[in-house]
């Protein structure tokens, strides 16, 4: 499936609960903001928190009389028929009709995967100019990435998920010559420093030398995703306290920054970043 246009964001990890959907839905009002043209997939047809974020970011909007960015969005469903060949047939017929209706009209396509291997999350990796990897705070969280030396002396293997990203660069290459980016994050990092905290950064350090991806600097652990997840709300939108659900603090302008050194370590084709985004609520017109 060549292609050409948007620059494709895919949003990955074979384990739950690191904050996947969180960072891509960040990702695309971010650059949303920034001007640009965005459209989103969500892949995950089981969970599809991804699709959540948007219509609850519809519905605040609309309840509250916002003008705020909201990308077009698609939601992707499995195929649940008796034969598999069929099953991945007309997951692939959806999946290129989504991408094929947006990839020439928009200069962004995010794309979130669940935490596990399925069709859907092969055909995204396969598709990613970049690959983002959040990764939580932890050694346990690495095991998903490399099977981990207990000397510290480096990875040993390739777990499932590196050897799918591995497929996916192959793949890639045979079909377009392209490459794939692929950017570790370290995701819910504790305020606090710890022995652990060097560790994992030390090993993934370790695991992008041997894997050939990079790592970039993380996104702090903090309420304020949680609560912001029910108005569809995120942390570059109005610091109003009425459009937000509640009153902004320091916690929600340190959180932007961190999206911001996020974006910038990505190397996305941003033409012309703006420097501020609204601070203001933006009243939608009659």
């Amino acid at each position: 499936m060549g292609r050409q246009g948007a620059h494709v964001i895919v949003v990955g990890n074979e384990k739950g609960g690191s904050g996947k959907s969180t960072t891509a839905f960040h990702l695309a009002i971010y650059l949303s903001y920034q001007g640009h043209r965005v459209a989103t997939i969500d892949a995950d047809s089981r969970q599809q928190t991804f699709t959540h974020y948007v219509r609850n970011r519809r519905s605040w909007a609309k309840e509250k009389g916002l003008a705020v960015p909201t990308p077009r969005h698609f939601h992707l469903p499995s195929a649940w028929g008796d034969s598999v060949k069929e099953n991945q047939k007309a997951e692939f017929d959806v999946f290129r009709r989504s991408v094929t209706e947006v990839e020439d009209n928009v200069d962004f396509l995010v794309i979130d995967t669940p935490g596990f291997d399925t069709n859907l999350t092969r055909l995204a990796h396969c598709m990613a100019d970049t690959l983002l990897t959040p990764v939580n705070d932890s050694l346990i969280d690495l095991n998903v990435l490399a099977r981990i030396d207990p000397s510290g002396d480096g990875p040993v293997e390739a777990s499932h998920y590196s050897r799918l990203v591995q497929r996916a660069r192959a793949e890639r290459l045979n079909m377009d010559g392209k490459t794939i980016d692929w950017v570790l994050v370290r995701n819910r990092i504790s305020m606090l420093a710890s022995r652990n905290a060097k560790q994992v950064h030390a090993t993934m350090e370790r695991i992008a030398e041997r894997f050939g991806c990079r790592v970039a600097d993380g996104i702090a652990e903090r309420m304020i995703f949680r609560s912001l997840f029910a108005t569809g709300m995120t942390v570059f939108d109005p610091l109003d306290g009425d459009s937000m659900g509640g009153p902004s603090s320091v916690s929600h302008i340190t959180a932007r920054n961190e999206y911001r050194d996020l974006v910038a370590a990505m190397h996305l084709p941003i033409i012309k970043p703006k420097a501020d985004l609204p601070a203001e609520p933006l009243l939608l017109s009659a």
